[in-house]
């Protein structure tokens, strides 16, 4: 996730490779508009963002950035299809759609942390509300120094155009574990669990030591939590003009970042809860008022839900 590094390597594929050859970006949060400025077939260059282990997963997040052209998304899809993968297409912005909302589940539940609560019931409370897996065992998979990085490089490109990236709530957990305890994630041996030789990985008891008070958080709050903040993450992905559709959004929730799958995806379970989208803004205002402002719905999605309709309907 380096600008300067994709650019150098770029430079040197444009020399070698054909004039048909598509320019793709495996990247997960950089913005493809961003890689491609420099390029000399500008109209050549796409994101195609596959996941980890790439073996087992099928979704393949196709960004389209501002000068790729159509013939381009084209080839793109084609390729994901002959490759036997699940293409889904986005517009472009910084961590697209699924680094985007996936990137709001592991810092959640690392604000959970923050607030005193025992991972123990983080990691069930996820398991219950039909996360295939615990979001700081996923958060240790993908490394808590990419997660700084990351943040670090929104930090960047907001400080040049002027403004200033706030803290987000878990962020500071992120910087102890990797700053002040040495805990980087699973790659080094040591995250928010740990992993003996032999036997299974278990939670680092430092966890209870240095941050558990023993806060209170209803077990519905945590499940919730979770799932409606990637959820109005997405809504917001249609605010931006990152998504469109909600098949997409659906597709990439479940087969790309874990979203549920008995919730059919984020979009069909902010449209088809019991009580429907009104209840569902009705409920996330609920946590809004409890637990912060990353809750509210937008005032997109509250009209929306007037007409009892969801977004990319």
């Amino acid at each position: 996730e380096d600008v300067e590094l994709k650019d150098s390597v770029f430079a040197e594929v444009e020399k070698v490779v054909g004039p048909d050859t598509l320019l793709c970006s495996n990247t997960s949060t950089l913005p493809i508009t961003l890689l491609q400025g420099p390029r000399e077939r500008p109209q050549d260059f796409i994101g195609l963002h596959f996941f980890s282990p790439v073996d087992r997963m099928r979704l393949v997040e196709i960004i389209r950035g501002e000068q790729t052209s159509q013939r381009t998304v084209e080839r793109a899809y084609d390729l994901v299809q002959q490759i036997r993968k699940l293409p889904i297409l986005v517009n472009d912005g910084r961590g697209f759609y699924t680094s985007r909302v996936y990137g709001t589940l592991v810092l959640e539940a690392a604000a959970l942390v923050e607030e005193g609560v025992d991972a123990r019931r983080i990691e069930r409370a996820a398991r219950h509300a039909g996360f295939p897996a615990a979001p700081l065992a996923m958060m240790d998979e993908v490394s808590l120094t990419l997660i700084q990085h990351i943040r670090r490089e929104e930090e960047k490109a907001v400080a040049e155009a002027g403004g200033e990236r706030p803290v987000r709530p878990g962020e500071r957990v992120v910087e102890r574990m990797v700053d002040e305890f040495g805990r980087p994630g699973r790659a080094q041996g040591a995250g928010f669990y740990e992993y003996p030789e032999q036997g299974p990985k278990h939670l680092w008891p430092g966890l209870a030591e240095h941050f558990a008070t023993g806060a209170d958080v209803p077990e519905q709050d945590l499940q919730d939590r979770l799932l409606y903040r990637m959820a109005i993450e997405t809504a917001r992905c249609f605010d931006d003009g990152v998504l469109t559709d909600a098949p997409s959004a659906n597709l990439g929730g479940v087969f790309g970042i874990g979203f549920p799958p008995h919730t059919g995806g984020p979009v069909t379970f902010m449209t088809h809860r019991e009580g429907g989208p009104a209840a569902f803004v009705a409920r996330a205002d609920e946590l809004a008022d409890r637990y912060g402002e990353r809750f509210r719905p937008g005032d997109t999605l509250r009209r929306l839900a007037e007409r009892g309709e969801g977004p990319g309907r």
